[in-house]
């Protein structure tokens, strides 16, 4: 049986379109194009992740965040910026590229108070905050309280930069078993398109922005 290796996005992709996920992330027919949007994103992060680590002044276009940065940075704890974290099968802690990883994350800003037995996790997104996908934040809160099994409570937000809203989640380390089972359920969806090698598409309206245009629902087609 292929090893399989999975991630917030990669896990999303699979369930929004199996066919598509199959083309685009296992045989890579369509290589990543980056957009404006895209890099606005990627630079924001880099920025941030500077001004955390080491201070580097933000550049003008991203000045508008430093108070909100500034807030976090005020909150007790080790601060992680862009945080790598990977887990076995069995749910222990690896690196994120050892060979033996099962899953993989990366916090945009970790927060990791010791003493307080409290962590804060924080994903920066420069999107519309229409469709706040909170799954993300469940899956690094569990991703922590593997590598930190100390914590006993994490809060974690997605922070709409651009649109300046904030969405919030909590989880304490009692969820943590329910929600690995829940995720093992998904994720024996996507080892068993590897096992047999089914790749379904799901029709949606947005098909026709699909890169795969030999799909049947793909209206270009």
């Amino acid at each position: 049986m292929q090893k399989i290796t999975w991630s917030h996005s990669s896990l999303k992709d699979f369930e929004g379109c199996a066919r598509r996920y199959h083309e685009v992330k296992v045989l890579k027919k369509y290589p990543f194009q980056e957009t404006e949007q895209t890099r606005y994103g990627k630079d924001l992060h880099k920025a941030a992740e500077d001004y955390v680590k080491d201070g580097t002044p933000l550049p003008k276009q991203f000045e508008f965040v430093k108070p909100t940065i500034d807030a976090l940075l005020a909150k007790p704890g080790r601060k992680l910026p862009e945080h790598e974290m990977g887990l076995t099968i069995d749910l222990l802690p690896c690196g994120f590229k050892d060979e033996n990883v099962w899953v993989r994350g990366i916090a945009d800003l970790l927060i990791v108070d010791d003493d307080g037995l409290t962590a804060w996790i924080v994903d920066y997104k420069t999107g519309n905050n229409r469709y706040p996908d909170t799954d993300q934040l469940k899956l690094m809160s569990l991703m922590t309280f593997a590598h930190f099994p100390h914590i006993r409570e994490i809060k974690s937000a997605l922070l709409f930069v651009v649109k300046d809203t904030i969405v919030k989640q909590r989880m304490t380390f009692e969820e943590t078993e329910k929600a690995w089972w829940e995720y093992r359920q998904r994720v024996s969806k996507l080892s068993s398109a590897f096992e047999h090698n089914v790749w379904n598409p799901t029709q949606t309206p947005l098909c026709g922005w699909c890169q795969v245009k030999g799909c049947e629902f793909n209206p270009k087609h």
